[in-house]
């Protein structure tokens, strides 16, 4: 069934709605190549979760701000929205293209890298995109003081990952969703209905993070460098396609894109 042909009825249906979509929202191909090529530049793949709760955080927030608007205005500012939610989906479109350029550029500074390294009596491994090493630099960044105390919370709010979000969040693939809004009963129902899309999208974009960091965060292997970069292209270049693609088909009016 198509996004736009289902209506929400009710607070249980706002529910059931709203989590649903916003867990098959963040599966959305521009949304999982942009996430992927940052997804690996953190310490470990727990800490990777909040690069995809981050850039849910930024998706929700322009999404919430305009479906109050949508909510209290109705149809009078949806085909206004329609209008320059194009210019954010070029901005996404440009978006992918830098990211993956990025990687690339990374790369070609030699800063994915993986080692190992022990303390607390325990030997781990970590993979870097976020640092290169300099002999010149005397503190390690990797010793932190706070590094085995915080955890998960260690690196919470991911501002990069958060602006991607917003700039998802602005674009026309969140006007699908925006556009459902008059069809709820109620102002309440209708808000109901956002924020439990939000969350939907956050727990699934942060699992899907999770996912994509946790076999470079177990490898132990001196291969895992190897196909850290492999890897690591194959994100790029899919996040360059698929913006190139996605900028062809809203400025020439091809038909590259699948969905």
């Amino acid at each position: 069934m198509e996004d736009n042909a289902i209506q929400i009825t009710g607070p249980f249906s706002a529910l059931i709605i709203g989590f649903l979509l916003g867990l098959k929202h963040s599966t959305d191909a521009d949304h999982v190549v942009a996430v992927s090529t940052i997804a690996r530049d953190y310490k470990n793949a727990v800490q990777s979760l909040w690069v995809g709760i981050s850039w849910g955080i930024g998706h929700s927030m322009p999404l919430i701000i305009v479906g109050i608007i949508v909510l209290t205005l109705k149809e009078s500012f949806i085909s206004f929205y329609e209008d320059i939610a194009f210019y954010f989906e070029i901005g996404v479109a440009l978006m992918l293209i830098l990211l993956g350029a990025q990687v690339f550029w990374k790369i070609y500074r030699g800063e994915f890298h993986s080692h190992a390294h022990e303390h607390d009596g325990q030997a781990h491994m970590h993979i870097h995109g976020s640092h290169s090493h300099d002999k010149e630099k005397a503190i390690d960044p990797h010793y932190s003081q706070d590094h085995h105390k915080l955890g998960i919370l260690q690196t919470f709010f991911r501002l990069k990952s958060f602006s991607i979000g917003v700039m998802h969040g602005l674009a026309g693939s969140a006007a699908v969703i925006i556009a459902m809004l008059p069809t709820s009963p109620s102002f309440v129902t209708g808000l109901l209905f956002l924020l439990i899309f939000s969350v939907g999208t956050m727990l699934a974009m942060g699992m899907m993070t999770l996912l994509i960091a946790l076999p470079f965060s177990k490898s132990k292997s001196n291969s895992s460098n190897t196909a850290s970069s492999i890897i690591s292209i194959a994100a790029g270049t899919l996040s360059i396609v698929f913006g190139i693609a996605l900028g062809s088909d809203l400025l020439l009016d091809t038909s590259f894109i699948w969905y």
